[in-house]
């Protein structure tokens, strides 16, 4: 039979605060046990521990709080009124704990799965992919999917987890944050240019052939704000919509196309071609939803985002404009990831035939 002391909660002299009689979380772990089992025996069971030493335990975590917890009854234990106070308490303090324990799991196990990244061609292809490969490596369990494309992909609707594009999204539950800028600026081939010459006036620019880049994304009349005419309508030799065709066509001398800085950078045959203050710039936002931030997964790759667009380590990507030229010799190092042949897009095959 339970019978709780007529005198109340018995009071225990409280000894002078010290490194012995400290509050241990461990002791309240133990405390929690024993209320919850309502034994002392049960506790020890549960905790893989001798009895005495959850008894001696008890015992000095109710003379460090200088009070009763326990009730010692002849079939077990129950709580007092300032255990039942004390219970919770440590009941929030072992709630934090298992939160505290929860996060780092999820922190440890959660980088795993697959991340979805929308991002323009150019960007992904020249930019993202090849420092992608090292950051996976590191990564293992994560698979990205790297969307290229020139067409918005909407992050609200599910069509990807992350955005890199060159406007900010309309709707504001999204978190969207500004990675730097896109400097973009004309360039030529070097065989190009020992053949045509490079023009340095927009009237010389009607002797020459432009390679324009089309797309969903991009402004249709910048390039004729660009280099200061009206329309670029009977100079235009080639239109694309995919960014790694331009670049082929530049390198491969069809004609003058327009290029971010850091283009100076991947390959060696590439050359600035400077029409007077012909450059514009275009904005770089990163979205994803707030529902995100819970995700371990998808905050490491936010970081490591955040890490490749940052203007101190890449000032191609700063808000001043940096000359190309300037660049090569800035970040050149960084940056190299053509194939060896002097090229940054694809070398062509070989238009033998080669008998079988």
């Amino acid at each position: 039979m339970r019978v709780k002391s007529p005198r109340g909660d018995a009071k225990l002299q409280r000894r002078p605060a010290s490194a012995e009689n400290a509050i241990s979380w461990d002791d309240l772990r133990i405390f929690l046990a024993c209320s919850e089992k309502t034994s002392f025996r049960a506790a020890s069971k549960a905790l893989g521990l001798d009895s005495a030493t959850v008894v001696r335990r008890i015992d000095r975590l109710e003379q460090a709080i200088g009070a009763r917890l326990f009730y010692r009854l002849s079939d077990g234990v129950q709580l007092t009124g300032e255990g039942e106070r004390i219970t919770h308490d440590a009941t929030i303090m072992q709630n934090a704990s298992f939160n505290i324990v929860r996060q780092s799991q999820i922190g440890a196990n959660s980088v795993r799965g697959v991340v979805r990244i929308a991002v323009t061609e150019g960007i992904g292809t020249y930019w993202l992919l090849p420092r992608l490969l090292g950051f996976q490596q590191a990564n293992r369990l994560l698979t990205i999917e790297m969307i290229t494309t020139m067409a918005h992909a909407d992050v609200g609707k599910l069509e990807t987890d992350i955005s890199i594009n060159f406007t900010r999204p309309e709707a504001p539950d999204l978190i969207a944050v500004r990675l730097g800028y896109l400097h973009i600026y004309g360039f030529a081939s070097v065989n190009y240019v020992r053949q045509f010459g490079s023009p340095r006036t927009v009237n010389e620019l009607s002797s020459h052939r432009i390679i324009q880049q089309a797309a969903p994304l991009l402004d249709e009349k910048a390039y004729a704000r660009q280099i200061g005419v009206e329309s670029v309508e009977g100079i235009v030799g080639f239109r694309t919509n995919s960014s790694a065709a331009v670049l082929y066509a530049i390198e491969r001398g069809a004609g003058i196309g327009f290029l971010p800085t850091y283009a100076s950078v991947l390959a060696n045959r590439l050359v600035p071609v400077d029409i007077g203050e012909a450059r514009y710039r275009l904005e770089i936002w990163l979205t994803y939803h707030p529902d995100l931030r819970g995700s371990a997964r998808h905050m490491t790759v936010v970081e490591w985002l955040r890490r490749v667009f940052d203007s101190r380590r890449f000032p191609c990507f700063s808000e001043e404009f940096i000359h190309p030229s300037d660049l090569v010799t800035r970040m050149g190092a960084t940056m190299k990831i053509g194939n060896g042949q002097g090229y940054a897009a694809a070398f062509p095959f070989s238009e033998e035939i080669v008998a079988d």
